[in-house]
């Protein structure tokens, strides 16, 4: 078998440094970046099995990197912080990150967590990067490639603002968006009284995916957060 890649993403040289040794050591290929957008760039240029990124780092900090990079791959990613905080390893596992590791550690303890997370991507056959085309939930379903939403088999004729609004909460099911998020990763602009304008798209969404848009089984709200597909 080809020799596994791995990106290691790190603003601090030493442990970038130090991680590539033990990595390399055991078999694999090492590429490094400093920040979130070294770690993007990487990834355009070349094929990567898993990465290892800092959530603590300048330019784009791991939260936004990991964002970013599971919008287009289900690479495995672990994530390293010097905060043992339950709320920042929970943060960062609910932006995408398959596992989490506090500074300091000890250097075979992530070789065993990269082993297992390869190992499992390996089994499923998606270490490659490339997630599935489709997305279903309950029988909601996405075709990222066909850019179409259908319940049950059937196509749901949405405009391009609630598809991307559905295709964000989808993509994310169980994962709670604020207003300000949706209309931020939506619109691509900066929220600015963006509460009307997005309850009204979540409205027309529901009217065209819920049997009964007042008693929701798929988008729902979360009372003073936002609003979620249900997984």
């Amino acid at each position: 078998m080809e020799k596994l890649t791995v990106l290691v993403t790190d603003d601090d040289k030493d442990i970038r440094d130090g991680i590539e040794i033990y990595l390399k050591n055991d078999g694999y290929n090492v590429l490094k970046a400093a920040d979130g957008i070294e770690a993007l760039e990487q990834l355009e240029k070349n094929e990567v099995h898993l990465i290892i990124l800092d959530i603590m780092m300048p330019n784009m900090d791991g939260i936004t990197a990991t964002f970013k990079i599971r919008a287009e791959r289900n690479i495995p990613i672990i994530m390293l912080s010097a905060k043992a905080e339950d709320t920042d390893k929970i943060h960062g596992l609910s932006v995408g990150a398959d596992d989490y590791i506090t500074k300091p550690f000890h250097p075979l303890e992530l070789l065993a967590r990269v082993k297992s997370q390869l190992r499992r991507y390996v089994e499923l056959g998606t270490f490659n990067g490339q997630p599935s085309t489709t997305i279903d939930v309950n029988g909601l379903s996405l075709d990222i490639e066909a850019k179409e939403v259908k319940l049950d088999g059937e196509p749901i004729k949405l405009t391009p603002i609630e598809y991307k609004i559905t295709e964000l909460l989808l993509k994310n099911a169980g994962r709670v968006f604020s207003i300000n998020e949706i209309y931020e990763l939506v619109w691509n602009e900066e929220a600015y009284n963006a509460e009307n304008v997005v309850a009204v798209h979540i409205r027309k969404i529901r009217e065209k995916i819920e049997a009964d848009p007042k008693n929701p089984r798929y988008l729902k709200v979360v009372w003073g957060i936002g609003y979620k597909i249900e997984k």
